[in-house]
């Protein structure tokens, strides 16, 4: 089975066969109708990928494309809570689908079994929503001033492109507790989150299965040298000359988890920014902030298991940087495909249309997968709107898995040439770094010279 198969049959199997039982379990579909089923699911998909704010008459229009005539006013009724349900359902059968593309040739990367980023996105929703979807009120900057949200947790492989998530669940949850797994990840894979992840009993269960994690350091958490006595970062960084720190630790007063902590000084305006940054976070609260806090401004400090025979000092960096790429996935999601902007004000249709962009935008992956993800130097963003424009050939082809295939196969090669980027000195890519990796600070120009 080739890979343009593959992605054929999961988005066929998404949205016909998946669909349709979903509207079944979820009461969505009590009696037929030219909206019930998966066709409801089909045109939201398909017309918020084409259009990401979508009017009801473009719903209309896209649901011709896949065959169903309707009026406008035919889909303004149907955004019911048993609708909201049903798009959930459909969204879980979706990110249970396994698609991957063959691992992406990048010396850095090839190190491991698969480089597992993990992070979550919020979406703020109605207040009406509140009994469904508790918000974080003002504490949280994606959801400030509403008392409902809904949050995503998600799991990127940069090597072959597998997408775990987006898995919803309220934004009161704390990342600790979700729903991503770690006990699938296979021995001599390497995870890398941020904070609200970090967990010694995780890093523990990590390290017992053979599987590396990379992480910043939780101020606060004890840390120890290899010997056994107990590590004050800010003492111990006063006293270093060095720009580069590269040291075996002790992690957690209980735990004592052997590490590597790897440290770079930063240049002096960024530590002059943090500084700023935490004084005038202290005085809204009312307090001075602590000498340790001032002089960590000085450093980026990482945490990991990785062994220096596979990531010097200059490739913890570069990975460390690496975890971005979630976030720049949450850029397109939310920035491009306007997953968190809806035109209606009623609550029903507005987690409707959150639900099915998502599932666009894990279609939108697939296609990325199968036809741009091999090549090092692509840009994401360029491909997905060259996806955007076929959205609705995509709608007519999906009951015809050849016709499909085609559909497809005329994506994938549009991709090979519109998702290309150029090469830069000034700051280089993450492709570039991961080819050439290079401490902070440095161009990728000089490290390739070095080398």
């Amino acid at each position: 089975m080739t890979m343009v198969n593959q992605v054929a049959q999961a988005m066929q199997t998404v949205l016909t066969t998946a669909a349709e039982q979903a509207a079944r379990d979820s009461g969505f579909c009590q009696r037929r109708s030219k909206l019930g089923g998966a066709a409801f699911a089909q045109t939201l998909v398909f017309a918020h990928l084409s259009h990401p704010s979508a009017t009801l008459e473009d719903l209309a229009q896209t649901a011709a494309a896949t065959g169903v005539t309707a009026k406008p006013q035919a889909f303004d009724q149907r955004f019911t809570p048993q609708a909201a349900d049903y798009l959930q359902r459909v969204l879980a059968a979706t990110v249970e689908q396994v698609v991957a593309a063959d691992p992406v040739v990048l010396p850095l990367l090839c190190q491991f079994q698969g480089v597992y980023l993990e992070d979550s996105t919020t979406v703020a929703l109605p207040d009406a929503l509140r009994d469904h979807w508790p918000g974080c009120g003002g504490g949280n900057a994606a959801a400030a001033g509403t008392q409902a949200a809904i949050k995503f947790q998600v799991r990127l492989d940069c090597c072959t492109g597998r997408l775990d998530g987006p898995w919803p669940s309220a934004a009161t949850v704390p990342d600790q507790r979700s729903a991503l797994p770690t006990d699938d990840l296979p021995a001599g894979a390497l995870r890398i989150a941020d904070l609200g992840y970090f967990s010694l009993d995780v890093f523990q269960r990590l390290q017992q299965r053979g599987v590396y994690w990379l992480t910043r350091w939780q101020p606060g958490t004890d840390l120890y040298t290899a010997t056994g006595q107990k590590l004050s970062l800010a003492t111990y960084f006063t006293k270093q000359t060095a720009t580069v720190i590269d040291v075996p630790v002790r992690l957690g007063a209980t735990h004592r988890l052997p590490c590597r902590l790897v440290a770079f000084r930063v240049p002096k305006p960024v530590a002059a920014k943090r500084r700023r940054r935490l004084l005038k976070k202290a005085q809204k609260k009312g307090r001075a902030p602590s000498s340790t806090a001032l002089a960590l401004c000085d450093w980026n400090v990482f945490l990991t298991t990785v062994p220096t025979s596979r990531a010097g000092a200059a490739a913890i960096s570069v990975l460390a940087r690496l975890r971005w790429q979630i976030e720049l996935l949450f850029k397109l999601w939310k920035s491009d495909a306007h997953v968190a902007e809806v035109r209606s004000s009623k609550p029903w249709r507005v987690l409707c249309e959150v639900l099915a962009k998502l599932i666009g935008a894990v279609l939108q992956h697939w296609l990325l997968l199968v036809s741009c993800w091999q090549y090092p130097a692509r840009s994401l963003r360029k491909a997905a709107k060259a996806v955007r424009g076929m959205a609705l050939a995509l709608a007519a082809t999906l009951h015809d898995l050849a016709a499909l295939e085609r559909c497809i196969a005329v994506i994938e090669r549009c991709l090979r040439v519109a998702a290309r980027i150029n090469k830069r000195r000034q700051q280089p890519h993450s492709y570039q770094l991961l080819q050439y990796p290079t401490l902070y600070g440095q161009g990728a120009s000089k490290q390739r010279k070095a080398a």
